[in-house]
């Protein structure tokens, strides 16, 4: 397990969408001497389907508990739109009827981001990947199914349909062009709430601020005037930290096919390279450091099909993105990007 290391930090583990967080902030003063001591309220629970905490600090107690309970209503709402697993969400009635009218103008934004991501890796991440989980998951939920994977033919069939350049996008509505489409956002969509819960406590004057959906955003300081930290421990496992990092005002995000494997020896996960229709296998892990959560979440992802060069290719381009990556368990983290 990931352990704290000088003053508050947070454990990322190396499943896919696993950070968990430890803010031992409780009972420390604001910065300022001249300010009121706020005790942190930090809230424990699930939401979009994983462990996650929030931590924020406001002088009046009853200010941010009221917060508390927007964020957690806005959080509801988002997934209303985004949840695979709610057969009435925006998401499900796209991937079933093909076509979205009247769309949610959050699910148009974030499309919008996840292809703008899909160009900069190269089709690496590709919100229309969801034909292939579905293959997968059918084919091992089989009994005998064959270890090897679905047969060939059937990958092939999937991945046709499989091409973010075929999904129409707008404010009127949403479709496929080809049929049998599918998206799954939720290589990108934990980023984009974890951002849209910082910008709401942002508003309302917020400015020591740690949240963990999945992903985890930092606003602003530890209220002890240091940076939050992050220690980011073995794939899939719970050994020594890998790497730590500082956060403040930044996002982290990781990727691994540890987090969800479709046979025991794990071969098959759902981290799928949608230009080859197989789980990757470049990676341990990724981690990204990024100004926002939404990016770390897709450029995680999409790095986690691409070769290290690649991955500081696209970091040479996006100069405050910084990639981690771990080729093997208890490797050192090779760094891309600026420190």
């Amino acid at each position: 397990m990931a352990r704290p290391t000088d003053g508050p930090a947070i454990k990322a583990f190396g499943r896919r969408r696993a950070l968990s967080l430890i803010a031992a902030a409780a009972g420390l003063p604001l910065l300022g001497s001249e300010r009121a001591v706020a005790k942190p309220l930090v809230w424990h629970g699930v939401a979009l389907g994983a462990r996650s905490t929030i931590t924020l600090c406001h002088a009046d107690e009853a200010v941010a508990r009221r917060l508390l309970k927007e964020v957690l209503a806005e959080v509801r709402r988002l997934e209303g739109i985004f949840s695979l697993y709610r057969a009435d969400s925006a998401i499900s009635r796209l991937n079933r009827l093909g076509r979205l009218e009247a769309p949610p103008p959050e699910m148009v934004e974030l499309l919008a981001r996840a292809r703008t991501v899909s160009a900069l890796t190269g089709g690496a991440f590709d919100a229309t990947v969801q034909p292939l989980w579905r293959l997968y998951a059918d084919h091992f939920a089989r009994p005998a199914a064959d270890p090897g994977g679905p047969a060939e033919d059937e990958r092939q069939r999937a991945l046709a349909r499989v091409d973010y350049r075929a999904l129409s996008i707008g404010s009127d509505a949403i479709a496929f062009d080809r049929p049998g489409m599918a998206v799954t956002l939720n290589g990108i969509a934990q980023g984009y709430i974890t951002d849209r819960v910082a910008a709401l406590l942002r508003r309302a004057g917020l400015d020591h601020v740690l949240i963990d959906l999945g992903e985890i955003r930092a606003l602003g300081r530890h209220p002890d005037a240091r940076p939050w930290r992050a220690g980011i421990a073995e794939p899939g496992g719970f050994g020594e930290l890998l790497h730590e990092v500082t956060l403040e005002d930044r996002a982290l995000a990781t990727s691994a096919g540890a987090g969800t494997r479709f046979d025991p020896a794990g071969r098959h996960h759902h981290l799928f390279d949608p230009r080859s229709g197989r789980s990757t296998r470049h990676h341990a892990s990724v981690s990204v450091l990024a100004p926002s959560a939404t990016l770390a979440d897709g450029l995680s992802t999409g790095f986690s099909s691409m070769s290290g060069e690649a991955i500081a290719t696209v970091c040479r381009e996006l100069l405050e993105v910084r990639a981690m990556v771990f080729e093997r368990a208890q490797s050192p983290a090779r760094s891309r990007g600026p420190a």
